[in-house]
């Protein structure tokens, strides 16, 4: 079943094309690595899809919705979820609440029972379990109630995971979560994103520069370069594509 459709996706801003006409597709359960030089639209196209971009033109659809029907604020509602390659965490708040603040799309109290605290304990209680589970899950619940402030980056992009999980997405946006870890980080990252693939039933979309890791877990891989797709395969294919053997390497004189 396919999860994730990209049909004729252009994105211009001004006399830049961000975007070329870009179709792909991903299957539901599927890692898919996003892989392409600086500049290539890999980031423009997950603003595209978690909506924070209008898209000049051409389709997205999760399964059977169009997603460019969906406000902004109402996409993680409809299952989308994901990291930036800059953490936006709350350093003053704990692991915990830093979790917990993931999961406000799921929120079914409204503005007059909030108001009044009818029901709110009790939803509070299920989402704070439910982010605890994740920290277990994550292997951070000894950090539960510590504050985020001055944690080693390593567990502060582990932190963001959770606090992306904490929504329930169907679809997983990693924007480049390798970014500034060690060799090591990154092996466990690996393992990281395997797992909420396989244990929480999760189609991902990964951007990442690390090709190795790209390489390693992804069933398959898009290859983009100026806006454009230039091959769309399993990774060993991709990887010894001519196109992108020169967007990343240059060619011949």
């Amino acid at each position: 079943m396919t999860s994730l459709v990209v049909d004729d996706l252009s994105m211009r801003f001004g006399g830049i094309t961000a975007l070329d006409g870009l179709s792909m597709s991903i299957d539901s359960g599927q890692i898919c690595g996003l892989i392409g030089p600086n500049g290539a639209g890999k980031t423009t196209l997950f603003n595209c899809v978690s909506r924070i971009y209008e898209p000049s033109g051409g389709r997205i659809l999760l399964a059977d919705l169009d997603l460019l029907s969906v406000p902004a604020h109402g996409i993680a509602a409809h299952g989308v979820a994901r990291t930036f390659q800059n953490l936006g965490l709350f350093p003053s708040l704990t692991f915990l609440e830093n979790t917990m603040s993931g999961a406000y799309s799921r929120g079914r109290a409204g503005f007059v029972r909030s108001l009044s605290r009818i029901g709110v304990r009790a939803e509070e209680r299920e989402i704070r379990a439910d982010a605890y589970r994740l920290l277990e899950f994550l292997d951070l619940a000894h950090l539960a109630f510590e504050p985020a402030a001055d944690q080693p980056f390593g567990t502060l992009k582990r932190l963001e995971l959770a606090r992306a999980l904490a929504a329930r997405p169907r679809l997983l946006l990693l924007d480049e979560p390798a970014g500034g870890l060690t060799h090591a980080e990154v092996d466990e990252l690996a393992q990281t994103v395997r797992r909420v693939r396989d244990e929480l039933g999760l189609t991902v979309l990964l951007v990442e520069h690390h090709m190795p890791m790209v390489m390693g877990i992804s069933d398959k891989v898009v290859a983009m370069n100026f806006g454009r797709k230039i091959a769309e395969g399993p990774p060993d294919e991709v990887q010894r594509h001519p196109e992108v053997v020169a967007a990343y390497l240059g060619t011949r004189a």
